[in-house]
């Protein structure tokens, strides 16, 4: 198994299928994982594998870091298109998390003000006000769904606390169409050999049902791309993604996918 875990604060830039070029900033530790998921396909690794030593960084490293990387882009290039809160598990765990983003907020528009602000979140703590609040100021608030199962969400993406997803799709619903859904389609088995398929119509429909509801910006579909902790997964084939994206435009919105 080789799976991935970031720098932090700050990495990259990287290209990112979805977002161009990237500069990530990583509210996790160095040294391992934080995330109220436990997905299995996660490119981090399982969350018992990658338990970290050191600390979160401070909101005041964060932002040094940032200044500094920012000021050498925007002198040096490449430029970023995007600023990406992603990494070593869920970058809203962080205590100071609504802080930092108004400090990134502040930062980007000194240095890199055509810059965009992304956040990929699973979504665990959008019912927390002053989270909930800190995403609609960013530019692409990137929130996850990958079903409403919960047998698949138990199975798959695995929470760590109390989930309940019909209060997050109406948690989703509260952002009032500022939010983009992000979900993985795949294939394969678990490590107990359980089938954990999501494209049928199955989950597929009662997705797009939940989509209709939140009524998003966007909606993004994608399947694996790097090495997953559970060797027995599988991608979603390309047919089926477009299959998938074709009915999500049917509802009239947006749709992009990656394979």
């Amino acid at each position: 198994m080789s799976t991935v875990i970031y720098p932090s604060p700050i990495f990259g830039p990287v290209h990112s299928r979805r977002l161009g070029v990237s500069l990530g900033i990583n509210l996790l530790p160095a040294d391992g994982k934080v995330c109220s998921f436990d997905c299995i396909y996660c490119e981090c690794g399982l969350n018992a594998e990658r338990r970290p030593k050191a600390k979160m960084p401070t909101r005041e490293e964060v932002r040094a870091a940032l200044e500094i990387r920012l000021k050498q882009m925007a002198q040096e290039g490449p430029r970023p298109d995007v600023l990406t809160f992603a990494g070593n598990g869920e970058p809203t765990l962080h205590p100071h998390f609504p802080e930092i983003i108004e400090d990134t907020r502040a930062l980007r528009d000194r240095y890199c003000p055509e810059a965009r602000i992304s956040v990929l979140s699973n979504a665990t703590q959008i019912l927390r006000p002053a989270v909930h609040d800190a995403l609609m100021k960013v530019d692409n608030n990137i929130l996850k769904l990958d079903t409403t199962d919960k047998a698949f969400i138990t199975a798959v993406d695995r929470p760590t606390g109390h989930y309940d997803v019909e209060a997050i799709v109406d948690g989703l619903c509260r952002f009032n169409g500022h939010v983009i859904i992000q979900t993985m389609f795949l294939g394969g088995m678990d490590e107990n050999g359980n089938d954990v398929q999501n494209t049928s119509p199955r989950y597929v429909e009662p997705w797009l049902e939940a989509l209709k509801r939140i009524q998003p910006q966007q909606v993004m579909i994608y399947t694996i791309d790097r090495e997953t902790p559970v060797a027995s997964l599988r991608k979603a084939t390309p047919e089926v993604l477009d299959g998938i994206a074709e009915q999500v435009r049917g509802l009239g919105l947006a749709c992009s996918v990656a394979y």
